[in-house]
């Protein structure tokens, strides 16, 4: 939207981000392109600006920020202040000039800011600051009415009412007022007399006689009779197949292979199995005899024929089905009334204590203190709204330099999303985020490009958590898993930090141009180890091997053993030529290869260094570029994405300002040292270098018979090897080119 305001920007982090200054600037906000913002959501936890102020600009109450909750914010500010530059101002305290008295809201501010005062014993201050609000409002949310319209058990000096409201919660739940004590509400209250009543009433529906033909123990009657109902409809049913076809007599009984199969288990009443059996002898029209049924079923019939059988038909031994059709006719009223039994939460406590409980007295008397509680509700909401105006004073400028642009985090101010510093292998990050799940965290986090470490943090008070460290200056060599360091966070608390993960990155050029070489010497030293271990190994086993054989040394002479053969003797051993040539070639190689490139370099005269430069090149230059390329991609964004951020794009971090996130250790501004170290290593001598290249170059020498012109009989090395032949050439295959005449007039070499 066209404004006539003038921005002003700063360009930090390739991005062109809006200074704000003025309360002028804040008035226009709503007009500027939100595609200039820097971010378009952040959480109310885990930064470092008061949860409860970022809670009340958070209007939806979904713990996070979004650009029209600023905005909000800051049209609520104009009605409350005098100006939008009473934001700026640095005092802790807000003045009481600059509420605004003009506006309804600025009203109830104003008067509530005095009340506090008063309250505090400071009327007439010119200011109020946060302490004073909150000693007020702690000092209302602790009585028994706060006016938050939630009823705890303890609001009443009645023990009887009191015991009735704990039921009530019981009954349909609660809800915590202002302090965190559970109690009730309006609307808990109406949900518990309603449900209550209703459950009453539909009991008093069935006090008629029809419904209860057994007075009080209907309902136990009823419910007697449904726990064997099935099983006694079932033997009936079965004498009537029995009536029908006598063959069904056998047919339905238990048969012989479920006799068996029981008889090898040991048998209880209340084993499944024995009740599945019918529940008496089948036979056509026999009656349902009430002592002698299935052992399982025993115990259920006996409570039948106690709370029904008797009750109704009088003393009986045996049951007819006429009998137990007569039974089911007399209840069926009754039981179709309980199947007509509202379902409400408040059935747990029984009908009897309902009707102690839902009396109009009662009810009265919580609804009393509800409306005492309520009575205190604009005291509350004048005492919220004189906090929300000195919190916003305070907090929201900070956080508009955290949202809308950066300035706090590239100004070096300390942004609220940083936790603190951790100080690990001889360097301090500053740029450090607390982080929930490691794992989901680096999935995202690890776009950045940056070099991250996972800390898993902890106290000694036993408090725990995990952070996430970006390491931008220094090398890696000794960055691994399971190191430790300490973590101080923004409070200046200290913590124990283990790294837990690593998200590998490069961090610098130099780190990448020297890597290549490292990663040489650390193959060299692996090999020369794994070498090393190979011939202790063998070694070991050869010492076990002889010192097995010397213990049963004697065991062994003690068996007669048949005379051997006289060995043959063994050829006098002789140096193989071959193995002299073909090491003699590889030496040769080796030699002409350092030999040439020596004569390489030695050729470029001056341009020798550029010679030089250009082999390091060709050995670094590769993982230079991927470092270079990947540290001009170093972002922001998806570290804070990660962390439920909402970045609205590119926010970089280059190399200087990467340097300035991480410190290196470095001795103080005019400090001193002496040079003598006592336990420094000694240095390896020049001479020691240079002597063991003339020995390596005399026997090159020697081995190829350069050296035999000087040396007597008997020390050259043709009289030690012998002549050396080169192999005959293979050959010429069919079909091949015969050589050239000037080559077969060649002398050998």
């Amino acid at each position: 939207m066209a404004t006539e305001h003038n921005w002003r920007f700063f360009r930090a982090g390739g991005v062109d981000q809006v200074l704000l200054t003025s309360g002028d600037d804040l008035a226009n906000l709503k007009h500027l392109d939100q595609k200039l913002w820097v971010a378009l959501a952040c959480p109310t936890k885990g930064t470092e600006i008061d949860h409860r102020t970022l809670e009340m600009i958070d209007n939806d109450g979904d713990h996070r920020i979004r650009p029209p909750e600023i905005l909000a914010a800051i049209d609520w500010s104009e009605k409350i202040f005098t100006s939008l530059d009473v934001l700026f101002e640095k005092e802790p305290a807000l003045a009481i000039s600059s509420i605004n008295a003009e506006t309804d809201e600025g009203k109830a501010v104003l008067g509530g800011a005095k009340r506090i005062l008063k309250d505090q014993g400071k009327k007439g201050a010119k200011a109020i600051t946060l302490e004073d609000v909150m000693a007020v409002e702690s000092g209302l949310t602790a009585t028994r009415f706060n006016g938050d319209g939630v009823i705890p058990p303890s609001s009443s000096d009645d023990s009887l009412l009191e015991k009735v409201i704990t039921d009530i919660m019981t009954a349909v739940g609660s809800v915590a007022d202002r302090s965190g004590k559970p109690g009730i509400d309006g609307a808990l209250l109406e949900k518990f007399f309603k449900e209550a009543r209703a459950l009453i009433a539909w009991d008093d529906e069935g006090a008629a006689g029809a419904r209860c033909p057994l007075g009080p123990k209907t309902a136990a009657a009823a419910d007697a009779l449904t726990a064997v109902e099935a099983k006694i409809v079932d033997y009936f049913t079965r004498g009537r197949l029995a009536a029908f076809d006598p063959r069904a007599a056998g047919a339905l009984a238990a048969s012989e292979d479920e006799l068996h199969a029981l008889s090898l288990h040991t048998l209880a009443e209340s084993d499944p199995e024995v009740a599945k059996l019918p529940l008496g002898r089948i036979q056509a029209g026999n009656p349902l005899p009430l002592d002698g049924v299935n052992p399982a079923w025993r115990a259920r019939i006996a409570t039948f024929s106690e709370l029904v059988v008797e009750p109704l038909l009088g003393k009986k031994t045996a049951l007819s089905e006429a009998d137990f059709e007569k039974i089911v006719e007399k209840l069926a009223e009754h039981r179709a009334w309980r199947a007509t039994a509202p379902v409400t939460s408040t059935d747990t406590l029984g009908v009897p204590r309902l009707r102690e409980m839902a009396t109009e007295a009662n009810e009265t008397a919580i609804k009393e203190l509800l409306d005492r509680d309520l009575a205190l509700k604009d005291d509350y909401l004048a005492i919220t709204s004189v906090e929300k105006a000195v919190r916003i004073r305070r907090d929201f400028v900070p956080l508009l330099r955290n949202f809308v642009s950066f300035a706090d985090f590239y100004h070096r101010k300390g942004a609220v999303f940083q936790a603190g510093t951790l100080y690990l292998d001889a360097r301090s990050c500053d740029l450090c985020l607390y982080v929930d799940d490691p794992g989901k965290h680096a999935a995202l986090a690890g776009l950045s490009k940056a070099y991250l470490a996972y800390c898993d943090i902890k106290r000694l008070s036993g408090e725990t958590g995990t952070i996430v460290a970006a390491f931008t200056a220094g090398d890696v060599d000794n960055l691994m898993v399971g190191r430790n360091g300490v973590f101080y966070d923004r409070k200046g608390q200290d913590w124990d930090a283990t790294i837990k993960s690593i998200v590998e990155n490069p961090i610098s050029i130099r780190q990448a141009f020297l890597s290549p070489y490292k990663r040489l010497i650390r193959l060299v030293e692996e090999q020369v180890a794994k070498r090393a271990a190979d011939k202790e190994k063998e070694s070991t086993a050869d010492i076990d091997s002889a010192a097995a054989a010397a213990a049963s040394a004697d065991q062994k002479a003690a068996v007669a053993a048949p005379p051997a053969a006289a060995p043959a003797a063994a050829p006098e051993k002789k140096i193989d030529v071959g193995t002299i040539a073909a090491i003699s070639i590889a030496l040769a190689s080796v030699a002409a290869f350092f030999t040439g490139v020596l004569a390489m370099f030695l050729g470029l005269g001056p341009w020798m260094p550029l010679g030089i430069l250009a082999v390091l090149l060709a050995i670094s230059g590769p993982s230079m570029l991927i470092a270079w390329l990947k540290l001009r991609q170093r972002n922001l964004g998806p570290i804070l994405d990660a962390s439920a951020w909402a970045v609205n794009g590119m926010v970089k971090i280059n190399v200087p300002f990467g340097g300035s996130l991480t410190k290196l250790a470095k001795l103080p501004a005019g400090s001193s040292r002496t040079a003598d170290d006592p336990y420094a290593e000694e240095p390896t001598r020049w001479w020691l270098w240079i002597s063991l290249a003339v020995v390596a170059l005399a026997v090159v020498l020697w081995l190829f018979g350069s050296l035999n012109g000087i040396l007597p009989k008997g020390f050259r090395s043709s009289d030690v090897f012998g002549e050396i032949k080169m192999p005959a050439p293979s050959p010429i295959a069919p079909g091949s080119a015969a050589p050239s005449a000037a080559a077969s007039a060649a002398p050998p070499k």
